[in-house]
This record gives structure tokens, sequence and C-alpha cells, in this order.
């Protein structure tokens, strides 16, 4: 499948994440109602979380996970361009391949905690199976690793951050059921610095991405739980 390049879902998500340290704390200065008729849910797990008024997840047994738009953080590869000496210079080519590897990654971190969680992930549209449709946007890695000869090690407090910004889709009718945006940081620690490589640029960013597929995961399991229970009792007769 192609990388999602939609410059709707784009935009939607940049408009989203302009004000994301502000969204966080005070959510009362959101809208509480979008364009598309998705109502804001209070106290989510996700910094902002939109949902369609009544839709429910219960229904969803399967899942189809859409390859992630990737974007830097704005200016992030003319930072490292200019930080980077000599052969340690990142290439258009070094840039484009963090991003396949981060959209790799993702789909495989995903469809591991929702397989592993009972929801197998297909390719196909069903009346069970919910469509996500992921960006990774203001991604900002603070020392990538590249392969080149004489590189120099780097120690880093944080190996960086990321923000998803997700919708959920009826993968039959199209109808978009929510959408959520969260920013997530590799934690820092002001007197503690480690070895920063790929090996542990990618553990940070799946433990990222694991936290995310939790929340969507507990969030399946919950609406199922409150399915009435719709069993009728036989009676003995007589």
């Amino acid at each position: 499948m192609k990388r999602s390049n939609n410059l709707t879902l784009l935009l939607a998500a940049l408009l989203m994440t302009a004000t994301t340290p502000t969204l966080a704390q005070n959510n009362e200065e959101l809208p509480e109602v979008t364009e598309d008729g998705l109502r804001l849910v209070p106290d989510s797990k996700l910094a902002v979380v939109y949902a369609e008024p009544g839709a429910s997840l219960a229904e969803y047994k399967r899942v189809n996970i859409l390859d992630p738009y990737v974007a830097f953080k704005k200016n992030w590869e003319r930072d490292q361009r200019r930080s980077s000496a000599g052969s340690l210079r990142l290439t258009s080519k070094d840039i484009e391949n963090i991003k396949n590897k981060l959209a790799d990654e993702f789909r495989l971190v995903f469809a591991e905690v929702l397989e592993d969680g009972g929801y197998p992930v297909v390719e196909t549209a069903g009346d069970d199976v919910l469509l996500i449709r992921p960006a990774i946007i203001n991604l900002d890695v603070t020392a990538p690793d590249v392969p080149r000869a004489g590189r120099t090690t780097s120690y880093v407090a944080s190996a960086g951050e990321m923000t998803l910004y997700v919708e959920l889709y009826d993968s039959v009718t199209g109808d978009l059921i929510a959408k959520a945006l969260d920013r997530r940081a590799d934690g820092y620690n002001n007197s503690f610095y480690t070895w920063s490589n790929s090996v542990t640029n990618k553990a940070a960013a799946d433990r990222i991405i694991k936290g995310w597929a939790s929340i969507l995961l507990d969030a399946l399991k919950e609406a199922k739980e409150r399915l009435p229970d719709t069993g009728t009792a036989v009676e003995n007769e007589s």
C-alpha cells in the first residue's frame, strides 16, 4: 500500500497541532463541535479527541491500518543539516529513510498490540472492520543515527518527540467516527544522558507508539464491555 499523502489530512493535523501545548491544558477553549459534526470528548486519555455522537466501537472486531503519513517538525531538516558537519551531514535520502522506517514501525507495533489484544489486522473492508488512518507529525529526532564512516557518538537526554493525528472510519460506509491528536516525548532527565543510536531511537519510538495503540485497544475493549446482554432466559416448561 502506498504511503498516505492526503493534503486534507495534513492540513487538518497541522491546524490542530498549532496550539497543541495549550490544548492538553485548556480543553475548555476548544470548540464543542467540529465542522464535520464530531463532539469533543472530555477526560480522554489523549490530548484531544472528537467523536461522532452516539457512535460506538463495539461492533468492530478487526482493524485495517493505513500507512501513516510522516512529517518532521518545521525547520527540523534545516537545523539538522546546519548542526551536522562533514560526513555526518544528513541527505535527503537519509531523511526519507527515517520517515519510511518510522511509518513501517508504526504499522508493525500498532498491529502487534491490537492483534495480541484480540483484534486481527486485515487489508480489506468489512462490516466489523475499523479503518485507522494515522499521521505522525512534528517529528523531532534529537540525534538521528545514519550510516557514515567515522561518525561520532551522541549522548542525549531524550530521543525526541512526535505527535499523532489519527482518524477512525467505518471501513464500509466511510463514515468518520472519531479523530484524535496527542503529543508524546521520550522522557527527559536533566541529570542522565544516554547514547543515541538507531537501536535506542527505535526503542523510544516503539514505547510511544505502543502507548497510543494500547489506548485504542482499551477503547475497543471498553466499548465491547458496555454492550447490553442480549441473551434471553429459557423458561422450563412443566
